[in-house]
Order: C-alpha cells, then sequence, then structure tokens
C-alpha cells in the first residue's frame, strides 16, 4: 500500500527500495518478547546488537531500534535526516490497510507529521498557550479533581487504582485548562478514555471527541476565554479551524497515556519500595523522588514509532537505508550505561532522562512541567486522604502490559482504612 498525497491524492513513492528484515533481527512482538523484562531486555540487546538494534515489529515489518543515548538524540534532533513525515518509509508496499501500528504511522496533516516552519507555526501556538497557563490554580482544580474521585471510593476500603483514578486524572485536568465547560469535562474526558482504549466503542468515542474540540474552537472564536483554546485561537499565527480542532485533539490525547501510567507506576514503587513506603503518610518530599526514578527505570514511554530515514546513512555501526524505519527506543537510552555510569541517577536532581524525548517533536515546553503537576499532585492528595494505601496482592502478581511503547499495569489493586468524603474530614 502506497501513501496517497492529501492535497493531489497522487501517489507518494517512498525514497527508496524497501528493506529485506536483517537476519539477526529481533521480534518487538509475540509470547517471548511479551515475557521479556524490560531493562534486562534492553541489557541484552545492546550486548548483542549495540546501540541500533535490527527488529521485527508485528507482521514481520523490518525497523530499526535505538537504545543508545547518543543515537536517539542524533535521531530525534536531525529532522532533516530522520524525518517524522511517513511518507518516505520504504515499506508501504508490504504494510496491509489494518496493520495494528497504523494509527502511529498513516499520514496525517497533523502537527504530529509536519516539519521545519510548518511545524514550528504549529508547535509555537501549542508552546505559547501553555505557557500561561497559572499551575497554582492547575495545582488548586486537579485537587478539587482528586478528592472528587477518591470520594467515589474511599469509603470501601478497596479500589483498582488505575480505572478508578489515575486514568480519569490527566484527562480532566487537560480538559479543565483548555476551557471546555465544567458541564462537559466529564463526558469528554470518558470519551478520551475510551477512545485510547481502543476497544469497543473506541472508533464513535474518537468522533465524539472530534466533535467536541471542533465544536470548542467556533466557542472561543466568538467567546474567548482564559484558556488554552481561546490562546490557540488568537494566535498570530493564524491557525486555521481544522488545524486547531486537531492539535487540540492532539493535546487531548498525546499526554494521557504517559501520565497515567507515570501515576500508576509512581505509586507502585512507594507502596513496594522501602524508601518510600515506609513514609507514605508524612512523605510529600519523597513523592518527586520517586517520579523521577519512575521516569529513568520505568518510564511510561518505552518507544515510538517512528522517524524515517531520508537517505542512506550511517548510525551506531549500522547502514541505514533511505526510507528505513527508526523506532525510538527512550527506555533503551535511560539505560544506556554511557548515561547511568553505574550511579542511581534516578534518585537524585538528574532530569537528563528521554523520557519526554527530545528536539522539535518532543513534548512541547512546557507540557512537561504540566504533567508533573498533575501527576505529583494526584499521587499526594492520594497519599493524604488514604494514608495506609497498600497493595491488596503481592507485588510479583501484578501485571505489565505488553507492548513495547508503553510501560503501565494492567490493574494496581489496594486496600485501606475506609475514609470518609472530603467535605467531612476537611
Amino acid at each position: 500500500m502506497s501513501p496517497l498525497d492529501p492535497t493531489t491524492g497522487a501517489t507518494i513513492r517512498p525514497l527508496g527500495p524497501p528493506s529485506p528484515a536483517h537476519p539477526d533481527a529481533v521480534p518487538l512482538y509475540g509470547s517471548s518478547y511479551e515475557r521479556e523484562d524490560p531493562a534486562r531486555m534492553y541489557r541484552e540487546l545492546r550486548k548483542d546488537h549495540g546501540p541500533v538494534v535490527p527488529v521485527l515489529l508485528v507482521g514481520d515489518i523490518p525497523a530499526w531500534l535505538v537504545i543508545g543515548y547518543r543515537e536517539l538524540h542524533h535521531v530525534v534532533g536531525d529532522p532533516t535526516l530522520f524525518a517524522r513525515d511517513s511518507r518516505h518509509w520504504n515499506q508501504w508496499d508490504r504494510v496491509p490497510p489494518d496493520w495494528p501500528l497504523m494509527a502511529f504511522v498513516g499520514y496525517q496533516p497533523s502537527i504530529l507529521f509536519t516539519a521545519g516552519a510548518e511545524h514550528r507555526r504549529r508547535s509555537g501556538a501549542i508552546s505559547d498557550a501553555l505557557a500561561e497557563v497559572d499551575q497554582f490554580a492547575l495545582r488548586a482544580q486537579c485537587e478539587q479533581f482528586a478528592d472528587g474521585l477518591i470520594d467515589e471510593f474511599a469509603g470501601n476500603g478497596k479500589a483498582e487504582l488505575l480505572t478508578q483514578y489515575a486514568y480519569a486524572m490527566p484527562v480532566l485536568a487537560v480538559a479543565g485548562i483548555m476551557g471546555i465547560p465544567p458541564g462537559r469535562i466529564q463526558a469528554v474526558a470518558r470519551d478520551v478514555v475510551t477512545a485510547l482504549d481502543g476497544g469497543e466503542g473506541s472508533l464513535e468515542a474518537f468522533g465524539r471527541v472530534a466533535a467536541a474540540m471542533s465544536q470548542l474552537v467556533q466557542t472561543k472564536r466568538v467567546e474567548p476565554g482564559p484558556d488554552v483554546a481561546s490562546r490557540m485561537v488568537a494566535h498570530p499565527a493564524g491557525l486555521t479551524d481544522e488545524e486547531l480542532a486537531q492539535d487540540l485533539i492532539i493535546m487531548m490525547t498525546a499526554g494521557q497515556e504517559t501520565t497515567s501510567n507515570w501515576i500508576g507506576n509512581t505509586l507502585r514503587l512507594m507502596m513496594i519500595d522501602d524508601r518510600f513506603s515506609l513514609t507514605l503518610s508524612g512523605g510529600r518530599q519523597s513523592v518527586g523522588q520517586a517520579m523521577n526514578e519512575v521516569l529513568w527505570d520505568e518510564s511510561p514511554a518505552q518507544g515510538t514509532v517512528g522517524r524515517w530515514a531520508t537517505r542512506d546513512t550511517q548510525l551506531g555501526g549500522r547502514h541505514i537505508k533511505a526510507g528505513d524505519l527508526m523506532v525510538i527506543g527512550l527506555a533503551g537510552g535511560n539505560a544506556d550505561p554511557q548515561v547511568r555510569s553505574g550511579l542511581d541517577v534516578g534518585a537524585g536532581g538528574n532530569h537528563a532522562h528521554l523520557s519526554f524525548s527530545h528536539g522539535d517533536h518532543g513534548c512541547p515546553y512546557p507540557a512537561p512541567e504540566i504533567a508533573e503537576v498533575i501527576a505529583q499532585t494526584t499521587v499526594e492528595v492520594l497519599l493524604d486522604r488514604l494514608p495506609d494505601v497498600r497493595l491488596a496482592l503481592p507485588p510479583n502478581e501484578l501485571q505489565w502490559r505488553s507492548s513495547f511503547q508503553v510501560r503501565g499495569l494492567t490493574a494496581l489493586p489496594v486496600e485501606f482504612s475506609p475514609a470518609p468524603p472530603v467535605g467531612a474530614s476537611r
């Protein structure tokens, strides 16, 4: 299948011939991969293949997994050599329309696939709009959302923290700062979570999210407010309604999986590690430390598809052909001995991890700061309200999702002493 130019409808030919699978290519799917511990996997891949690993994606589609810290910086920092535009791919003739990863590679005229001046125009509007978010007000709003969610299960003495808490918080917070009317926030949040889940009703939910963003743009053109959507509408970049709706959808969805799993992975660490679990009832200073350690060792963003080489080149001792797909192995880069040097970098103030990526297509400033406010508030409010929260099963029985892109649990069941609703305790 060859991609079509969205303007002319003409077929876009890949830059080079399809690359055959490398004879030593490692599958990033299947039962053997799903049983793999990521930390051990990256150590073995680095030992056997170096910083650039030949891999097979589902359907035996060849690609290169980049796990070297320096090599990753080079790939994500050079959009001319390693483009974000998937139309460069030399494998389109082999990829079926229903390929499971099509959502990540199918070209769309959105900010995710733009480059150069056009990308700077679109990302600049997002960054400027986010820069004016009052982070103190955001924290206060997150506390209100968190209290409301906790009230729904606090009296039960048990909960499943991912579905009942961690998944809901990021999208509620982002919907709030974007200017979605308060009465619509819960419904839009539910649709975003359903759409990202990929299960029954996900397509219909995504359609409702898209319609909500289009309506939001129309509303803010007539009735602007002190919110992200209004600032993007009024931005000098002059984004069209279609561009605004697309980019608002990206803002609603891009950080949802990573932030919710950042919350879940941090709560897990604080409940199983004595350095944190011994201070749950009064350890606010340790929350930020645990969050940073998670970004180094259990990063919710394991890897992303992708970048595409625009010409033949060399990377990490490998010959990369024009049109080859590069999988950005963020977690592998964080585990690179060249940056770890045997030190426990995650425990201190070292924030040189790649969990927010890097370069033009990394998380736009100040999105990482906003995500940190949301995640830290979510964790702290839970520990304040339920100071004796603990796992409801042995740590080794927790199940991780089988995905080379996301590091997150399938569930986080906990127990605690029943607590009154916030109105009765504050």
